[in-house]
């Protein structure tokens, strides 16, 4: 019998992605500006934070306050990690994912008409 694969989103693929790779400056700020760097766009943080809030009801991600700093105005950062969950997860849809892009791969030619 095969695993069920937990689909995600792209956001959310994205958002797992970002959490791991920033590590312990994986907090709403710094996720927004990793990403608007890499897509040269700038994000709304709402449309970053509710994702990263469904991540953590699902078990993907959990937060915990980091220091106050002069900076922040003596204010707490948020910070993202992901769960062993959230890995297992990311996991499973990059196989899934690379499965598809692989069958897709393979059958581009038969709908071009052979490929050649």
């Amino acid at each position: 019998m095969k695993k069920t694969v937990k689909i995600l989103t792209r956001v959310e693929e994205l958002l797992l992605l970002t959490v791991h790779n920033l590590g312990e400056d994986a907090y709403l700020v710094g996720i927004s500006d990793y990403l608007s760097e890499l897509t040269g766009k700038q994000l709304a943080l709402p449309s970053i934070h509710r994702p990263l809030d469904r991540l953590q009801r699902q078990g993907l991600l959990v937060s915990q306050l980091g220091e106050a700093t002069a900076v922040r105005g003596g204010r707490r950062k948020k910070i993202y990690r992901i769960t062993k969950l959230g890995y297992e997860t990311l996991n499973a849809f990059r196989r899934f994912s690379n499965q598809i892009w692989q069958d897709a791969v393979n059958t581009v030619g038969d709908r071009n008409g052979g490929g050649s």
